[in-house]
């Protein structure tokens, strides 16, 4: 299968566009066309429920899909990410812009708008300075928590709309609470068409898998509520949506203040970031091309300002929505192009056909799309495989459940920093025996059979040495040596240690006077150049034999020291 060149070069690489649109080729165009009007028939569905969960007015979701898509086709480097309204950002708007708006449904919808020209903003700044490490803040445990969480949270977000009722709360257990407590007032009637549908749309999804189902369910639900009139039978609507094309305009500045805004516009950011780049990784590999990441926050950037400027709110690359353009054929970002030529037809010509459609029905598409977002085999895996995992996923989980999705994703975003410094802090420490008949050690806890050495203590730190693990490996050391007897040699093999910093060097300066004290030799091998620098800024080359820290730890040692 032939493909668009990898990466453009000069200053086209800020611009993708001008590489894979002069590569084109005439055969790509029906693949495109087909995957662009498939999106377009997944994302107005989606694209409703997702406004509608973010409190806003369900237009604005599919201005998110038509505006973001042609932002990033400019300057985006996926050639099958698809850009929209994401669950997780609408119920982080949801819960956050409600407070910030005080009530007022105007003020609510410009400053979503806002929020996302300060993400659009953000994605700039961070392209600026390389910000790309975002990707690597949050490791995969914390996120399996974390959708757990948002899923979970969504999923109670829409059970009355479900049930008929009127909901409310402010976190995933006042929720529940009240939901409960409202139960004896369901509406039967409700409940089975969001049952009906949510039915058909898990159906569906299992024996039609890249068939535009939820837009199906969406025709048959408006024909049925028509017919039988379900409007009039209490059974709540979309009710009618504005005809048109959205003004275009810079949303309105002032609104809030920098402290207000920030946080919202950051966790859009870190949240839209890692999930775009880590959907369009995969499919990038599946494809053989190389992404660009840091490029993906010039993408991001630019859907996000074409949102903003269209009364949009945040948008961001999802797994589900991109899965959907690459199955139905995706070559290059011409299909987003494509799916946004057909949403526009769908507002200027359509809009008046979605009126009687059923909210429990919007609210069974929100279902179907996130509960998967709960992963308990990923959950019970990390229990069994590495407590420590399960523990960080665990804490992001509550968090959200608890605290909402800003306040989550910014609180898993500390948690994976803790959880790497709490790695990096207790490194294995490896205590040295020699293989039989070989000049090779390894670890004695690791391996059978390994022969003791006589007098000496061999130990090889398996991390750089760093101020937050240099105590822990002292005091391992010293708890080793107290536990032996007649030891007149301690060697530190550094050959697994590819970095040190000054409190690294330090500790073994201190080691060596701990050492020199009970009239215990030290010397050090394996040293990397780097290391070998900083050991010598610290003046370890006057208490150890510097000769020694490029050999291998069986020249030192010698047969001699082997039982």
């Amino acid at each position: 299968m032939n493909s668009p060149p990898d990466r453009p070069v000069g200053w086209s690489r800020f611009f993708p566009v001008s590489g894979w649109l002069v590569a084109y080729r005439g055969e790509w165009l029906a693949s495109d066309a087909v995957a662009g009007i498939t999106l377009a028939a997944y994302a107005i569905p989606v694209s409703l429920a997702y406004a509608t969960l973010a409190g806003l007015a369900p237009q604005v979701g599919i201005y998110g899909y038509m505006l973001g898509g042609i932002g990033y086709a400019l300057l985006g480097s996926s050639r099958q990410l698809a850009i929209g309204p994401t669950s997780a950002i609408s119920l982080m708007i949801a819960s956050t812009v409600g407070v910030l708006a005080g009530g007022d449904a105007v003020r609510y919808a410009q400053i979503a708008s806002l929020a996302a020209f300060a993400v659009a903003v953000l994605c700039f700044v961070c392209w600026l300075f390389k910000l790309s490490v975002l990707v690597r803040l949050v490791s995969d445990s914390i996120l399996v928590g974390f959708k757990a969480g948002a899923g979970l949270t969504i999923i109670m977000s829409q059970l009355p709309s479900l049930f008929g009722v009127a909901g409310g709360g402010h976190n995933f257990f006042d929720r529940a609470l009240r939901l409960v407590a409202q139960i004896g007032d369901t509406n039967l009637l409700i409940v089975t068409i969001g049952a009906v549908a949510l039915a058909l749309l898990l159906l569906g999804e299992r024996l039609l898998p890249g068939k535009p189902v939820g837009i199906t369910i969406v025709a048959l639900s408006i024909l049925a509520a028509t017919l039988l009139s379900l409007p009039a039978a209490g059974v709540p609507v979309t009710g009618k949506i504005p005809e048109g094309l959205p003004t275009l305009a810079l949303p309105t500045f002032g609104l809030l203040q920098f402290d207000d805004l920030f946080p919202l516009a950051a966790g859009c950011v870190l949240l839209a970031y890692i999930e775009g780049v880590s959907a369009a990784r995969s499919f990038a590999a599946k494809h053989g091309y190389a992404l660009d990441v840091r490029q993906e926050f010039l993408g991001l950037g630019a859907a996000n300002l074409a949102a903003a400027c269209g009364h949009g709110y945040p948008v961001a690359g999802g797994l589900s929505q991109s899965a959907v353009n690459d199955n139905a054929g995706a070559r290059t970002p011409l299909a987003l192009l494509i799916c946004s030529i057909a949403l526009a037809l769908c507002l200027l010509f359509f809009t008046g056909l979605l009126t009687n459609l059923p909210k429990a029905v919007l609210a069974a598409i929100v279902f179907a799309a996130v509960y998967r977002l709960v992963d308990v085999q990923a959950l019970l895996r990390m229990w069994k495989v590495s407590r420590l995992d399960f523990y960080a996923a665990a804490i992001a989980l509550v968090a959200v459940l608890l605290l909402g999705i800003l306040q989550g994703v910014l609180l898993a975003s500390i948690a994976s920093i803790f959880l790497l410094l709490a790695r990096a802090s207790q490194p294995n420490i490896a205590f040295l025996g020699r293989l039989p008949g070989t000049g090779r050690y390894s670890d004695n806890a690791r391996h059978d059979g390994v022969e003791p050495l006589v007098g000496v203590i061999a130990f090889r730190p398996e991390a750089s040495l760093l101020y937050i693990n240099a105590e822990t490996i002292l005091a391992v050391v010293l708890e080793a040596l107290h536990k032996s007897s007649d030891i007149r040699l301690v060697a530190c093999d550094l050959s697994a240690s590819p970095y040190i910093d000054l409190a690294g060097a330090r500790m073994l300066r201190d080691l060596h006077d701990e050492l020199a004290s009970r009239r215990i030799a030290f010397c050090i091998v394996g040293a990397h150049a780097q290391l070998r620098d900083l050991l010598q800024a610290e003046g370890l080359a006057e208490k150890t034999d510097s000769s020694q820290w490029l050999r291998s730890l069986d020249s030192v040692l010698g047969d001699s020291q082997v039982k």
